[in-house]
Parts: C-alpha cells; sequence; structure tokens
C-alpha cells in the first residue's frame, strides 16, 4: 500500500528531531518541503545521504503539486511531508494533501516531533486540560477583538512579532484581568518566557520585539 509520511522536524534546537524522522529521510524517494533550502540545511546538518529528491510544496502551489505527488504514490514511490520547522499542517501546508491520500486510500503516517503549540503550553503555566489552538490571530483588529472576547478556555496562538504589543494592549482593553503567557524563541539560544497580565507584559516587553511568538491566555481565575 502507498505511504505518505508526515515528518516532524525542530522548531529551533536542531537536536530535537526522532531517530525514526531521520531513517524515514534516508527512505524517501521525493520530500515535499516548505522550503527547498531550510531543508537541505537540515539534511545537511543530519548528514543524511544520498538525499531524497526535494520538491517545493507551499501554500501558494499545494494545489497545483497534489495530482504529481498522487501520482508519485500511486507508482509506488516513497513520499515525505516536512515544513521549515514542527509538525506539519498545524499552521502551515499539507492538509489538502492529507485530505486527498486519505480520499485515494493511501495511508498516512505520522512522524510525531516537535510542535511550538504543545512546548508553549507545558511551560505557561495556564490549565492544561483544556485548550483551544487559534492559529495564527487575524490581522484585522475586528476580527481578532471577536476571538479575543470568546476565550474560555486555555487559548493558544500565533502572533507576528510586529503586532505583538497591540494584540497585548487589546487584550488589556478587553480582558485586563486575563493571565498571559508569551513564549519566544522556543528550543532557541534566546528563549524566553514572561507571565503575567496584558498590563504587566506590556511593561516587560520591548517595543520592538524579535523571534518566533506564542501567546497564551486563560480567564480563568489561578495564578500563574
Amino acid at each position: 500500500m502507498a505511504e505518505i509520511y508526515i515528518v516532524s522536524t525542530p522548531i529551533g534546537n536542531r537536536q530535537d528531531i526522532s531517530l525514526r524522522a531521520l531513517a524515514v529521510f534516508r527512505q524517501l524517494d521525493y520530500l515535499l518541503c516548505e522550503d527547498t533550502r531550510k531543508t537541505r540545511q537540515l539534511l545537511t546538518f543530519y548528514q543524511i545521504k544520498p538525499w531524497p529528491q526535494l520538491v517545493s510544496f507551499y501554500e501558494q502551489n499545494e494545489s497545483v503539486r497534489i495530482p504529481e505527488v498522487l501520482g508519485w504514490l500511486k507508482q509506488g514511490k516513497r513520499v515525505g511531508l516536512a515544513t521549515n520547522a514542527g509538525t506539519p499542517l498545524i499552521s502551515d501546508p499539507g492538509f489538502k494533501l492529507v485530505r486527498e491520500c486519505s480520499k485515494e486510500n493511501i495511508q498516512i503516517v505520522a512522524i510525531p516531533g516537535a510542535s511550538a503549540v504543545l512546548a508553549a503550553l507545558v511551560v505557561s503555566g495556564l490549565p492544561t486540560d483544556k485548550f483551544t489552538f487559534l492559529g495564527f490571530l487575524p490581522k484585522k483588529a475586528g476580527k481578532k477583538e471577536k476571538l479575543l472576547r470568546e476565550i474560555k478556555s486555555t487559548t493558544i496562538a500565533y502572533e507576528s512579532p510586529f503586532r505583538l504589543v497591540k494584540t497585548l494592549e487589546l487584550l488589556q482593553k478587553l480582558r485586563p484581568e486575563a493571565q498571559v503567557v508569551i513564549c519566544r524563541e522556543l528550543t532557541k539560544k534566546f528563549e524566553e518566557v514572561i507571565r503575567g497580565k496584558p498590563e504587566e507584559i506590556l511593561g516587560k516587553i520591548h517595543a520592538k520585539v524579535k523571534g518566533e511568538i506564542v501567546i497564551l491566555i486563560s480567564t480563568i481565575s489561578r495564578q500563574v
């Protein structure tokens, strides 16, 4: 039976790779990549030889690539999907491909690994029994405000560093008592976790924040 491998890769620290992921990389004929240059760097670091053929696969070309990928799979080729960092399909390309593979009875194999969502959740100090993941927060203030007003359980989202201050200011206005955690550059050299209410965090961060940002919000009355 044809199989496609959904391979998780490190979100920062390159030691966060599974032995199974490395083994799969060595067995593939094709590896679909969000950015072939970054995947090439990853394979070089892990000394993967020989390389699978790297094929660009991102949001703008996903629909065009899918028929080609299905053709390879039906020919018995071994195909994998990896994004630049973390688990594919989580705010990254791949959903449409997996959906079509399931329709064609192609086996879909997950190679678990790093995920910024779960890494942020477990270090946050916020309740973990229930949580909601929103992906990237909307750019438009109106849509963002609607989402923030509806928060109940621990809520996790990705946010641009360029919009983080405005998001915190909006939270201060809408949910001033909310417990907020900002996780920046998780697993990397300058990893930082900032906890507090919106006003407190605004007093701790710089106007020009850099790096990958995960924001977690809880309205449950509990010390962080």
